[in-house]
């Protein structure tokens, strides 16, 4: 396998140049010299509350540094693509936010060793400074059903956690209270993601391989192993299985709800996969929790915690409260946090009403022999550009963008339903009018400067 293209100036400096890309474009961040340390530019305003950090191995933006600013985190240690910070780094951020006059701070950890070590060596060298430090360790993979002895891997939900975290610091709630209430959150917290290809660090070969017909389902973030390969299914059949998986009742890493229970969801692009999939993904997602009689208080859909380019998804369940819903719904400034609607997603109304059209009188006296003769032309031209799908596409290959035959087809099968239905009209202008509206619905017009030819809806 070679290795994989990517827009870098160098492999070593990757991090320290998206950092400064982050900081660059985001007035409220910046870096704390001498260290991959990302915080808050008012930094003075955090005097008297609990100062909030998190971190990890970069490759996963645009957690955490994302996260930065009031209402979520104070700030974000970032260590090498895929690596724990080291402990320095994260002791540095704790003495800056310490200085600023935080009245404690809490380290929100996924639960990788890595980053349990080194945010465990920082909280002892700080406590022995005598800082007030307590550390939270996320684990909300719902992957393994009896889970190792390392417990469940720290993944996407750990962004809701940070979310839940920043609202209670920002209303002045004292360290352990924090720290009891997010230890609660995260309970009710499960993730589970399907990948489609795999990722690769900077300057080497991709992390594992996969047949261009397979997923993985329950990886994790880093390319880790999941609990099971399969053939590629449609998103309704995958997400089913991945949503059944997390909340199997016999899973000891289940997320515990029942119908009747309220919930947020996050649908998190794992890198690479396009937003047209993402929203098909959603789609299935909110129709099968709906399905399970789950009600959805709120939903998310984007990038929040990435494997670098890896084609895929993760699906976030938080079971919901009325408390939690304020502090998911407080006010942040954090750049990566997406504009929520405040408003509950199952039992919105998703459809508009068509204005119908003004109606014609219907024929009184239809002419049957009129109405066979359309129906053969229309076979015989639908037979016609069916059979000529792959020949148009590929002269259309050579001017355009090559789907000038599947345009056409699309629009031979909609002719075709339309005949099936047995609505066409014996009138002639009726039932070129109709024709024409059949077309019009059913078949994209091509550009003109595709070069081949427009569609025949024109």
């Amino acid at each position: 396998m070679e290795v994989s293209k990517k827009l870098l100036n160098s492999v070593p400096g990757c991090v320290d140049d998206a950092l400064r890309g982050l900081i660059s474009c985001s007035p409220g961040l910046r870096v704390l010299q001498g260290h991959r340390v990302v915080l808050r530019a008012d930094l003075e305003r955090i005097k008297g509350q609990v100062a909030l950090l998190s971190g990890g191995g970069s490759g996963h933006e645009p957690a955490h540094a994302g996260y930065v600013g009031p209402g979520m985190l104070t700030g974000a240690i970032a260590g090498p693509v895929f690596t724990s910070p080291p402990v320095g780094s994260i002791v540095a951020a704790i003495r800056a936010v310490a200085y600023a006059g935080a009245a404690g701070v809490l380290l929100i950890v996924k639960n990788y060793t890595g980053d349990r070590l080194n945010f465990g060596l920082a909280l002892e060298r700080a406590r022995r400074e005598g800082v007030d430090v307590e550390m939270a360790v996320i684990g909300d993979d719902c992957a393994f059903t009896s889970p190792r002895k390392a417990g469940r891997r720290g993944i996407c939900g750990t962004v809701l956690i940070h979310k839940i975290a920043g609202a209670l610091a920002e209303q002045g709630k004292h360290l352990q209270e924090i720290f009891q209430i997010v230890t609660e959150a995260a309970a009710r917290i499960g993730t589970l993601g399907v990948s489609l290809s795999p990722c690769s660090v900077p300057g080497s070969r991709p992390t594992f391989q996969l047949a261009v017909d397979e997923l993985e389902i329950g990886l994790g973030i880093h390319g880790e192993a999941g609990v099971r390969r399969d053939k590629m299914m449609s998103s309704d059949q995958i997400v089913k299985i991945m949503i059944d998986h997390m909340t199997d009742p016999v899973s000891q890493s289940r997320v515990n709800v029942k119908s009747g229970d309220s919930v947020i969801l996050v649908v998190n692009n794992l890198g690479g996969l396009s937003c047209l999939e993402l929203q098909i993904v959603a789609d299935s997602a909110v129709r099968c929790l709906e399905g399970k009689g789950l009600q959805i208080e709120r939903a998310m859909l984007g990038s929040f915690m990435t494997a670098l380019e890896m084609s895929g998804v993760s699906l976030t369940i938080m079971k919901s409260s009325e408390e939690l819903l304020k502090l998911y719904d407080y006010e942040t400034a954090a750049p990566a946090w997406p504009p929520v609607p405040r408003i509950p997603v199952t039992g919105q109304t998703r459809i508009f009403p068509c204005v119908p059209e003004s109606t014609q009188p219907k024929e009184l006296v239809p002419d049957v022999k009129r109405v066979q003769v359309y129906r053969h032309i229309l076979e015989n031209i639908c037979k016609t550009l069916l059979s000529l799908e792959e020949e148009l596409n590929e002269l259309d290959r050579a001017a355009g963008d090559g789907d000038c035959g599947s345009t056409h087809a699309r629009a031979a099968q909609a002719i075709r339903d339309w005949i099936s239905s047995g609505e066409i009209p014996s009138h002639s202008a009726r039932f070129l009018t109709t024709l024409s509206h059949v077309l019009l619905e059913k078949m994209a017009i091509q550009s003109v400067s595709d070069g081949c030819c427009k569609s025949l809806a024109e």
